[in-house]
């Protein structure tokens, strides 16, 4: 299971979920449901309501249903984050919940692990510091339910995640064992300004909770969720972005992750979907083949030298949403500079006035395949921010997919949040298991949005 709290995103297995929750102080995840399988429902009636335009209240009854009384509401009544009993009342104010403490009375100490546990500050530009972690993660994070599937983010994507602009060396924090110098658990914090309608807010994005499997019973988790939250206080920071793939007090919206099969008899072959009636692998294929090049006319990777015309074309363009996050040059240098197997951006160059009029991009999250004899790698790419002003936006990520396949990728991956389900179906993206939900801490949003009033997209 996946959990993202202010700018946080936890990785965490079942097992580990109701300690979560008791000491949940900032948590946030970008993943549906932990799972990268595709569904195989088959695509919903078009004018059939989905579940994002069900009133929030709906919603919240019907989870209350499947929550016993004892549990309902032990932990999140005592956060300051929307209640499901606030739900509908347009009295309340929006913004911050609580306000700021002063820093003096946020704890100035480490809280205290196990005692044959230590605190470390994960360097990680230091490539062995970088190795630990890769190891880590990549042996003992998000797999889906069936055990099929791990997340296998890069050394090169854990430097990109955790080092952007003005980021805190602190909040990446490791746990070792003392004797062995192990590092047995991860958890980072970065930080992010946010736009909540026409407010800038510091928040931050919190990811990679990871406790070794072996130690899964020590309660590190708990513990380590309390320390980010602390360090994050002490840089005077009370608000966050997260997600989840289910549903607590309160969404602020709820989205789904499609899927677009890329390699379809790979996909098979590996369980992650399944042939599907009255069809052969050849019919298929044929199905899901894209052109060999790309159509548009100016479409090129994007270069340093273009930042500033895409910084201005992000920014006008998630201006449009109610939360969106507020981006510099600095931050779109950062996040969107292609790299290698990170992070992919092209953008639309007019021949006649040499504008940047269109733009697109898609980061790399592979997952190991877990004992498959054939294959061991599942390559996705993962729809990032889109803009278009003048290609028609269904052509445009029609030219992502195609440069998505020329590089050998297995599966493009999207949210339905902007305007991202204009090009869903049509090009023949499958819904995927599940729903993901974002949420702010601290924050008040009265009523719950639609995934198109969405402009952020949480790693």
């Amino acid at each position: 299971m996946i959990f993202f709290v202010n700018g946080i995103s936890f990785f965490l297995h079942i097992s580990d979920s109701a300690t979560f929750l008791e000491t949940f102080q900032m948590v946030d995840s970008n993943a549906s449901s932990g799972s990268p399988e595709e569904t195989q429902n088959p695509i919903p009636d078009g004018n059939a309501p989905s579940e994002s335009d069900l009133a929030l209240d709906t919603l919240a009854q019907n989870v209350q249903e499947s929550l016993s009384l004892e549990t309902r509401h032990k932990f999140w009544e005592t956060q300051p984050v929307g209640q499901f009993k606030d739900m509908g009342d347009t009295s309340l104010p929006e913004g911050p919940i609580e306000p700021p403490t002063l820093l003096s009375e946020v704890k100035q100490e480490p809280y205290n692990l196990p005692n044959l546990y230590e605190w470390i500050n994960c360097d990680i530009s230091s490539e062995d510091m970088c190795n630990e972690v890769y190891s880590l993660l990549a042996n003992n994070y998000v797999e889906d339910d069936e055990n099929m599937f791990r997340f296998n983010y890069s050394k090169e994507f854990l430097r990109w995640a955790l080092q952007p602009p003005g980021y805190f060396r602190s909040w990446h924090i490791g746990v070792r064992v003392k004797s062995s110098k192990k590092l047995v658990a991860f958890i980072t914090g970065i930080p992010a300004k946010i736009r909540v309608r026409d407010e800038v807010v510091n928040m931050a994005e919190i990811n990679f909770l990871c406790v070794h499997k072996k130690l899964r019973s020590k309660r590190l988790a708990p513990v380590m969720i309390k320390e980010v939250t602390r360090r994050v206080h002490l840089e005077n920071i009370w608000q966050a972005a997260y997600t989840a793939g289910v549903v607590l007090p309160t969404p602020i919206a709820s989205c789904q992750y499609w899927h677009r099969t890329l390699n379809p008899k790979k996909l098979i072959d590996v369980g992650f979907s399944r042939l599907g009636a009255r069809m052969t692998m050849s019919r298929t294929i044929k199905l899901y083949k894209l052109p060999e090049s790309t159509v548009t006319p100016g479409f090129r990777k994007m270069e340093i030298h273009d930042v500033p015309a895409v910084t201005r074309l992000l920014r006008n363009y998630l201006s449009q949403f109610v939360v969106a996050p507020d981006f510099d040059e600095n931050d779109v240098e950062h996040w969107l500079l292609p790299e290698e197997n990170v992070v992919d951006s092209y953008l639309v160059e007019s021949s006649e006035t040499h504008d940047v009029t269109d733009f697109c991009s898609f980061y790399t999250l592979p997952s190991t395949i877990l004992g498959n004899p054939n294959y061991s790698t599942l390559k996705a790419a993962y729809s990032f921010y889109n803009v278009s002003t003048k290609t028609p936006l269904l052509q445009l990520m029609n030219d992502a997919l195609i440069v998505a396949k020329q590089r050998d990728y297995d599966v493009f991956n999207a949210l339905d949040v902007m305007e991202n389900d204009s090009f869903l179906k049509e090009l023949k993206f499958g819904p995927g298991d599940g729903k993901l939900h974002y949420y702010l801490y601290n924050y008040r949003i009265r009523q719950a949005l639609k995934p198109s009033e969405l402009g952020l997209v949480l790693l």
